[in-house]
């Protein structure tokens, strides 16, 4: 199914601004982006940051102000990259990728969906000149507390996760659904053939065909990894009566 909009324009544009457009590409062509790309779900751009420079030997770095270890990125080819590639309207959002960020989550990943034009700005060196986060982010993403060499990886994070909730991306309708976070509980766990591998079986509710026992055993099997892996969600996760009565005999 062909999720082209109305103006046979994609239902996403992903536009990154990096040092190292190429690690972008095999990646983004294979497997599930590049099915969607393909089918005109959504379209995938890397550009070259050095082609913004006006300089002979293609600078984006200098050392920094005050002093200091490492080096700092220049705003002028960040701004003139992104200025390049922005189209303009509310559906449009420049997102730096940075360790200062706000966490990536789930829920984050959804509420991205509703833009159609994603600008994300991966940084290199010890940081960015302040003014590119103060006058041109106008999101500031961090996939985790740690530090990474760069922000292609958070970059491809970010456009794997809101990719794969866009409609026709996975298949089916629905098909992310029962996922981990999702819902705001882990996910249950999965089994496939064979029924028994190396002695260990398949835990029978699964094979008996009852639809609702096996939706019980799910949901059970969610909320008790949920408590003992990540009880923390269970703060926030939207718990229907028997999910509560589940989790008392669960905590017995």
């Amino acid at each position: 199914m062909n999720e082209m909009t109305s103006d046979n324009s994609p239902r996403m544009r992903f536009d990154v601004v990096s040092l190292l457009p190429s690690a972008f590409n095999a990646y983004w062509n294979e497997s599930m982006l590049g099915r969607a790309q393909k089918a005109g779900i959504i379209e995938c751009n890397a550009v070259q940051l050095r082609d913004f420079t006006h300089d002979k030997h293609h600078i984006t770095d200098d050392t920094p102000y005050g002093g200091g270890v490492g080096m700092v990125m220049k705003p002028e080819p960040i701004f003139e990259a992104a200025e390049s590639l922005a189209i303009g309207g509310d559906d449009e959002l420049i997102i730096v990728m940075t360790p200062t960020g706000e966490q990536f989550t789930q829920a984050l990943a959804q509420e991205l969906t509703a833009y159609r034009h994603l600008i994300i700005i991966c940084g290199r060196y010890e940081a960015m000149d302040a003014r590119v986060h103060t006058h041109l982010a106008q999101r500031e993403i961090s996939v985790g507390d740690y530090i990474l060499t760069g922000g292609e990886l958070p970059a491809m994070t970010v456009i794997d996760a809101v990719s794969r909730l866009l409609p026709g991306v996975l298949g089916g309708e629905g098909a992310a659904d029962g996922e981990s976070f999702v819902a705001g509980l882990l996910e249950h766990p999965q089994y496939t053939r064979p029924p028994v591998f190396r002695g260990w079986a398949v835990p029978e509710v699964l094979l008996s065909g009852h639809h609702e026992e096996i939706r019980k055993w799910q949901r059970m099997q969610s909320l008790m990894l949920t408590l003992e892996k990540r009880p923390e969600l269970l703060e926030t996760a939207e718990l229907t009566a028997e999910d509560l009565k589940m989790l008392k005999s669960i905590k017995k």
